[in-house]
């Protein structure tokens, strides 16, 4: 046994009453209720007990049992000093039992003493208090000496016994603790991860559509600076104000997403090139269900791909492939290149990089850049 075994106290959740069952919490206060019986019993039922002698021995049970409380507090609060001297003091008031004649509450005290100590300090400690109790109590004990030092063995071991029960008793408390922690850990980091999840999503929905509405709009100033006529004003703000209503459909179908309720991705796309000129969708591989953040990543890409064509190459055709493999799914988003709008430096040039984390956070990968025709973007995510 190493030496910090010899001096390392039993837990606090080991010393204290939390995790002990109703029926063992009764039977040690039947145990201490007997210890009390017997003490008071072996106080008034000597003949030899009267006069000065029953008030000492009266106030010798009250002292015995506020020592007792006192030793239970001090060796909870792991002070080795003043519960060594607690229990010096119980041994003292035995032996001054003895001497008055009170040899029924002496011999319990220093039974108790011996469990005790073994049950409650460290083995450094409790070896030689718990020696000094049962010596004590052997060298007054009338019975024969076999019975008394199997008794005295007895008591040892049911200290050690206590003692490996309340240590088991406060592993399991904080294994308990650990695990309730450990779940609470959980839940929260569900939450964050959800909540930035959430926020994804609607980041995602509202910079698609206020980043085609801004289109419109701009091209709509842009056209009044320039003085020109009304019919060509009209159509960018009612092209704005459809992109408006767009945005809200986006909206409640992000919130039916969270919800678990998507459209077929097949479905969105097809809905999401009508609303570009000169745009095509191709679907190959055997169709199948995604999770709803992969559905959900490559719906968002989609989106922020036409909304750059419509930024970068207005009037271009857009050829847009959903693939289906085995392991993976892979959207495919070309245009066919052409002059810039009149809107190319607009926006922060965000989009395609927090398309990138989201593949990334899944475990994918999304490739954007020219080719030879004009900018293809590629997302790649497992499934």
């Amino acid at each position: 046994m190493t030496q910090n075994a010899w001096m390392r106290w039993p837990s606090r959740e080991a010393l204290g009453r939390q995790g002990t069952s109703r029926p063992r919490r009764l039977i040690a206060w039947v145990v201490r209720v007997f210890a009390l019986g017997i003490l008071l019993w072996g106080a008034f039922n000597s003949n030899r007990v009267h006069g000065w002698v029953t008030v000492v021995g009266g106030v010798g049970v009250v002292v015995a049992g506020g020592l007792a409380w006192a030793l239970y507090r001090t060796t909870f609060q792991h002070r080795l000093w003043p519960s060594l001297g607690i229990l010096l003091l119980l041994m003292g008031l035995a032996v001054g039992a003895e001497a008055l004649g009170f040899r029924g509450p002496a011999l319990v005290l220093w039974c108790g003493c011996a469990v005790s100590a073994l049950e409650r300090l460290p083995l450094a400690v409790a070896l030689p208090a718990t020696s000094v109790a049962l010596a004590s109590y052997a060298a007054v004990n009338n019975d024969v000496w076999l019975t008394t030092a199997a008794t005295a063995a007895g008591l040892a071991l049911a200290g050690y016994v206590l003692r490996l029960d309340a240590e088991a008793r406060g592993s399991a408390q904080r294994l308990l603790a650990q695990e309730r922690a450990a779940r609470a850990a959980e839940a929260e980091s569900a939450a964050l991860a959800e909540r930035a999840r959430i926020a994804r999503e609607i980041h995602d929905v509202l910079a698609h559509s206020l980043s085609a509405q801004l289109v419109h709009l701009e091209a709509a100033r842009l056209l009044i600076e320039r003085g020109a006529d009304r019919e060509q004003i009209l159509e960018r703000v009612v092209a704005a104000r459809g992109m408006a209503r767009e945005g809200l459909d986006e909206t409640r179908q992000a919130l039916s997403a969270l919800r678990g309720e998507l459209t077929p991705l097949e479905d969105f796309l097809t809905q999401l090139v009508g609303t570009t000129a000169g745009a095509e969708v191709t679907v190959t591989g055997d169709r199948k269900s995604l999770p709803a953040e992969a559905s959900q990543a490559v719906r968002r890409v989609a989106q922020e791909a036409l909304t750059n064509v419509r930024k970068h190459a207005p009037g271009a055709k857009v050829r847009v492939r959903l693939d289906y493999a085995d392991h993976q799914v892979t959207l495919d988003v070309r245009d066919s290149g052409g002059p810039p709008g009149d809107l190319a430096g607009a926006g922060a040039g965000y989009g395609l990089l927090g398309m990138r984390e989201r593949a990334e956070l899944l475990g994918g990968s999304l490739d954007a850049g020219p080719d030879e025709e004009g900018f293809v973007v590629t997302l790649r995510v497992p499934v």
